[in-house]
């Protein structure tokens, strides 16, 4: 496996117990603009990619499917580092997605 460098978007890969505790961290500021059903209860991480930068940028795909039909979000998250407060900030949201869109940083 090779090191990534300052700056370079890792590769799409599964989510980790980290990136799910960073998605449930801004869910509700998701939420506020995903248009979905208001008994919508379904928010899955699935997939995504991070880029070390003076913090760490996250682009992750969440599936909000309601009807079987695979509705997806992609979330652009920053988290700042520790000394800096350390909190998830949502930069971003791209929806609606499918399940099959790419997950490509914005």
């Amino acid at each position: 496996m090779t090191e990534l460098g300052l700056g370079n978007w890792s590769p799409v890969t599964p989510v980790t117990l980290k990136v799910i505790k960073i998605c449930i961290e801004v869910m509700q500021l998701i939420e506020e603009k995903v248009e979905s059903k208001p008994d919508s209860k379904i928010y899955i991480p699935v997939v995504y990619s991070s880029q070390i930068v003076q913090g760490t940028n996250y682009v992750v795909k969440v599936l909000v499917d309601e009807d079987g039909d695979g509705v997806c979000f992609h979330a652009m998250i920053y988290q700042a580092l520790p000394g800096d407060g350390g909190k998830p900030i949502l930069t971003g949201i791209q929806f609606p997605k499918t399940f099959d869109d790419p997950l490509i940083p914005f």
